[in-house]
């Protein structure tokens, strides 16, 4: 294939194929929490990690992974103990981390507004060898967490009361999460773009809960949703001439719609299977009531 003879091309298919893993695997656990919008907050901090990185002639990727990986830790702390102006503060963090990364990257000597684009939206060309070390690591360590750790961390998505009397860390679960949220930011910041990445997290997530009641297989369909979307972006994006951000949530929305048109039927079935199994005297399937169906809880 000709894409594959440039080496660019192939630093960025191989930066979204883990974008497309590692934020619905992230994500779902997000869902669960009614955190959808975590992942927008962390991305609007980490542009001053970016702005930073250009300041100080640092790495933007992990500069912007330390300052992220902060600002999720303080967003937690605030959730835990800011409960009256909590809304107040988290709006001061978001806002300050924008501003902080225009700041700091107009102070920088190498630094442009257009350096900061490429990464609010993503870019494909500027994906350099470095880019793509600090991706695969810091993707390797969500896959880690988000596998290695799922029945604690859904658990405590799930329930925290619960998963507290059962003697789970709860607040170390939770910062866990928020930390990984923050890794995985910056993971797609090159690829989706620091505005959309929370649109990657969520939408293939929600598109897989239309299929599946079960966490395990809304796992695996959203990250299948996640990697479709992410290398179809991507190579549109090389033969249109169009942003690649922009692109792969355009495409992982019409999943979300493709996906609720395919669960109609399927649901209508389910719904008839379930009367005629109450007609028979059968015990009724033990499933998510339809009125909490778009609640984003799923089960294991």
């Amino acid at each position: 294939m000709e894409i594959l003879d440039y080496a660019f091309m192939q630093r960025a298919l191989l930066a979204a194929v883990l974008v497309g893993i590692t934020a619905p695997a992230v994500g779902i656990y997000l869902v669960q929490r009614r955190q959808a919008l975590m992942g927008d907050g962390i991305g609007h901090v980490a542009m001053t990690g970016v702005g930073l990185g250009f300041l100080l002639n640092t790495s933007p990727v992990w500069m912007a992974t330390l300052v992220s990986v902060l600002g999720a830790v303080l967003m937690e702390l605030i959730r835990w103990y800011g409960k009256t102006r909590g809304d107040i503060a988290l709006a001061m963090l978001f806002y300050g981390g924008m501003a902080g990364g225009v700041m700091f990257i107009n102070l920088a000597p190498t630094g442009s507004n257009a350096n900061l684009t490429s990464y609010l939206f993503g870019s494909l060309s500027t994906v350099s060898q470095s880019d793509v070390t600090a991706i695969c690591l810091l993707a390797a360590f969500v896959v880690l967490v988000t596998l290695g750790l799922r029945r604690q961390l859904f658990a405590v998505s799930q329930d925290e009361e619960f998963a507290r009397v059962t003697g789970l860390p709860v607040r170390a679960l939770n910062l866990l999460t928020a930390v990984t949220a923050a890794v995985t930011v910056t993971v797609a910041m090159r690829v989706v773009g620091l505005l959309l990445v929370s649109a990657l997290m969520v939408v293939p997530v929600a598109a897989a809960q239309q299929l599946s009641r079960s966490f395990a297989a809304t796992f695996a369909i959203a990250v299948a949703i996640g990697v479709t979307v992410t290398i179809s972006g991507t190579v549109t994006s090389y033969y249109q001439d169009v942003p690649p951000g922009a692109t792969i949530v355009l495409l992982t929305i019409a999943a979300f719609i493709l996906t609720t048109a395919l669960a109609t039927p399927l649901a209508r079935r389910r719904a008839r299977a379930a009367a005629a199994a109450q007609a028979a005297g059968d015990p009724a399937e033990c499933v998510i009531p339809a009125s909490r169906a778009g609640e984003g809880k799923v089960g294991v």
